[in-house]
């Protein structure tokens, strides 16, 4: 499974976010390495598709459906949605892109 988080420098919600994936990867029974990839200018963002950070991605894909057809990328802090709008994906959402990950791996 790739596993990746891209995020701004000096993002303050990366360290929870990648905390947070990390626990939820052990409970799953994953033990891939997570990927950090900084990204650094404008450039770069359209490359990568950044959403903004942290934008966590599994397999190559946005764990935040929704946005998956966005074509809007830039240097900037990310807002998830959610019960509250936060800087770090919930639980939940992070469960379920690893779970259907892991189900694809099975095909």
């Amino acid at each position: 499974m790739r596993i990746e988080v891209l995020y701004v420098t000096n993002c303050p919600h990366l360290p929870t976010a990648v905390k947070q994936l990390k626990a939820i990867l052990s409970a799953e029974g994953v033990a891939d390495e997570i990927q950090e990839v900084e990204v650094k200018d404008g450039r770069s963002a359209e490359q990568f598709k950044f959403r903004g950070s942290p934008t966590i991605r599994i397999n190559g894909r946005d764990i935040d459906l929704a946005t998956q057809a966005s074509e809007l990328f830039a240097l900037a802090c990310r807002i998830y949605p959610g019960a509250k709008e936060t800087s770090v994906p919930c639980a939940k959402m992070m469960r379920r892109a690893i779970r259907e990950a892991l189900e694809e791996e099975k095909i």
